[in-house]
């Protein structure tokens, strides 16, 4: 009994160490490296690896049959669903942690912001591309190792076929969207950041996914669709090649509007204000009516945000003008 206990309570502590010291391995690694976040990011894999050493350690001593006094396959199985279970958890852990360092690297080394979005959304997607074959293979050899799964794998590999038709007619909503969230990181129509208008609702991608798409609305919502949408309908995407956007706002004002002071005044605003990224803006009449004239203002900004902050803001700062040095360009009603 002694000798059982001992060598139980060895694996354990020899688990225990062996994750110690691999910590402080990849401690001291990510100290000395600073600019390769793979060695940080493996400490994410430190409960997977003693899961994994300790079962093995279990499985090739099993000292758990010797204290028990009993030769049950039960608990061999037992520790063997462990170490497979756990290989694929650490197998998903790896995966996970180098595409990760893979990306914080090259968004160190690339001042493309349209380029890191568009790699940063097919890593993603390759990333749950290979943890969902991780574990389909994982959950396999699990099934594997029971005896009755074996017992009729003949018979499921014959009607494999029917199998086939059946499951492909019931998934096939399932695979279109497989495949489109594919075809939508590897084309780079839309990426995470992107702003897009769907079906008349304005937002910024927050996740794609095999299956489907996040929109983070203006107000704070969120909204799903399927990514099935972005390759069979059209949409709108402001900063696919380029962030920077114009924004336009119309003023209904009197006839009697002193444009060229208004256009100054726009110019001055547009120098004093963070919103405007320096590139065009422009004020001109573009229409006029029997009582009023409509005087259209255009000015750019870096990014949809920021467009439309600084329409807003111009809007009121030239009310304001109006107001306070030209009120009689602020439109009346007539009568008579």
């Amino acid at each position: 009994m002694f000798w059982p206990l001992a060598s139980l309570l060895t694996a354990v502590l020899a688990t225990l160490f062996a994750g110690w010291l691999v910590d402080q391995v990849l401690q001291r690694l990510a100290a000395r490296h600073p600019d390769a976040p793979v060695w940080a990011e493996l400490r994410r894999c430190r409960v997977p690896l003693q899961l994994v050493l300790l079962s093995a350690l279990v499985l090739a001593a099993q000292p758990v049959r010797r204290i028990f006094h009993t030769d049950d396959d039960a608990i061999r199985h037992g520790v063997l669903l462990v170490l497979v279970g756990s290989l694929g958890w650490l197998t998903v852990r790896v995966l996970a942690a180098v595409i990760e360092a893979a990306f914080s690297r090259y968004e160190t080394v690339t001042e493309d912001a349209s380029r890191v979005q568009r790699v940063r959304t097919q890593l993603g997607l390759v990333r749950r591309v290979g943890s969902a074959v991780v574990w389909v293979v994982t959950v396999g050899a699990l099934l594997l190792t029971f005896d009755a799964m074996r017992t009729v794998g003949a018979s499921l590999l014959a009607s494999a076929g029917i199998l086939g038709i059946i499951a492909g007619i019931a998934a096939q909503s399932a695979l279109g969207n497989f495949f489109a969230g594919l075809q939508i990181a590897f084309s780079d129509t839309v990426r995470i950041g992107d702003t897009v208008v769907v079906d008349g609702q304005q937002g910024t991608v927050e996740e794609i996914t095999l299956s489907y798409l996040v929109l983070h609305l203006w107000d704070g919502r969120r909204l799903v669709v399927p990514v099935s949408y972005f390759v069979s309908k059209p949409y709108e995407n402001w900063t696919r090649r380029d962030p920077g956007l114009s924004g336009w706002l119309l003023l209904h004002l009197d006839h009697r509007t002193p444009v060229d002071a208004l256009r100054a005044e726009l110019e001055r605003y547009l120098g004093s204000t963070d919103l405007w990224d320096g590139r065009e803006w422009s004020l001109a009449v573009s229409d006029t009516t029997p009582s009023t004239v409509v005087v259209r203002a255009m000015m750019t900004a870096r990014d949809p945000d920021t467009a439309a902050a600084l329409k807003l803001a111009a809007r009121e700062h030239l009310l304001a003008y109006l107001r306070d040095h030209h009120p009689e360009a602020l439109p009346r009603v007539r009568t008579g």
